[in-house]
Parts: structure tokens; C-alpha cells; sequence
């Protein structure tokens, strides 16, 4: 009540309420701030005409519902698609034999960035899944040109001070996995 919201892709092209088409939530409206005070460095976080970029991916259905999907950050682009790494983290963690897994985006050569899983697996399982396993799991959900190329088995994933997934340092430490 009293907002306007809308979601743009990465031009800031507004889409279509569909429930399907996933972009960035633009928010305004009287209680969203126009700048941050003494903050000129903020100006790219707000559009021309007032919307607040609210780093929230999603999609909005014909109703004006939103669906929050993933942070834009966080969010994979290859070959101009964009793939959801918090879909694609929730559905190899639905995989019994996991225990934790972690997908983020690295640089590609080809396709501007790919997908990388880290996985780590329940006591009982190591040695007994497959990076294939993983593929043949993700692709009941996921299109094949979305599927991580390389999954790694890891007995930790980087944290940061809150314990949540530190991406940054796994884009750092894995930057260079898909070069030549």
C-alpha cells in the first residue's frame, strides 16, 4: 500500500508480471529514501525517477505478488541468462546424501560466467556420489546449459562472521577454475 514496485532486468527494462520473468525489485514510495545522506557514492543504488535498486532478485505475478529468488549479486549470468543459485543450492541440498552445498558464479571465457557447486556430504556417503550424480539430480529441475560443469566435494564451505556463505571468497578462490 502506497509503494510502487516493479521488476527490471539488467537494462532496467520493467517485465512482464508473469510470476516467471526474474529481475531486479525496484521500490518507491513516500517511507523509501531518495539518497542516502552524505552518501554521493550511493547515487548508483536509486533509478532517475526515484525507484530504490533493492538487490532483491524476483518475479511479481499478475496479481502485483512478489517472489523474492535470490540476491542480484549472487545471482549467475552465462551467456546472457541469468541462473539462481539459491534454487540451485536448495535443490542439491534436497538430495539426501547432502549435508551443505554452495553455488556461485566464476568468470568463464565463453559464456561470461558459469556455475560452480561445492558440496559437502553426509557422514556415510563420501566417495559415494559423483559430480555426475549431482548433474543427473539438478537436471529434473534445471535446463542442461544451467547445470555447474564443475561440482567439488569439500569437507568445508567459507563462512563469513555470521555464518552464512561467503561467495566472495569462493568467486576469489575459484576464479580461475574455468580458464584454459
Amino acid at each position: 500500500m502506497g509503494l510502487d514496485i516493479k521488476v527490471v532486468d539488467a537494462m532496467g527494462k520493467e517485465l512482464p508480471q508473469d510470476g516467471k520473468s526474474q529481475g531486479e525489485i525496484l521500490i518507491r514510495g513516500p517511507w523509501i529514501t531518495g539518497s542516502y545522506y552524505n552518501a554521493p557514492e550511493s547515487q548508483a543504488q536509486f533509478t532517475e525517477d526515484g525507484y530504490w535498486k533493492s538487490g532483491d532478485a524476483g518475479t511479481m505475478d499478475e496479481e502485483g505478488y512478489i517472489k523474492i529468488t535470490d540476491r542480484v549479486k549472487d545471482l549467475i549470468k552465462s551467456g546472457g541468462e541469468w541462473i539462481s543459485s539459491v534454487d540451485m543450492e536448495n535443490k542439491i541440498m534436497a538430495h539426501p546424501a547432502v549435508l551443505e552445498a554452495a553455488v556461485t558464479g566464476v568468470p568463464h571465457p565463453k559464456w561470461e560466467e558459469r556455475p560452480i557447486a561445492l558440496v559437502i556430504l553426509r557422514a556415510g556417503f563420501k566417495g559415494e556420489l559423483t559430480d555426475e550424480d549431482i548433474r543427473t539430480y539438478l537436471a529434473a529441475k534445471f535446463a542442461k546449459w544451467q547445470l555447474p560443469e564443475k561440482v567439488l566435494f569439500v569437507d568445508e564451505i567459507p563462512k563469513n562472521s555470521v555464518g552464512k556463505m561467503n561467495k566472495k571468497v569462493i568467486r576469489e578462490k575459484y576464479k580461475d577454475i574455468y580458464t584454459p
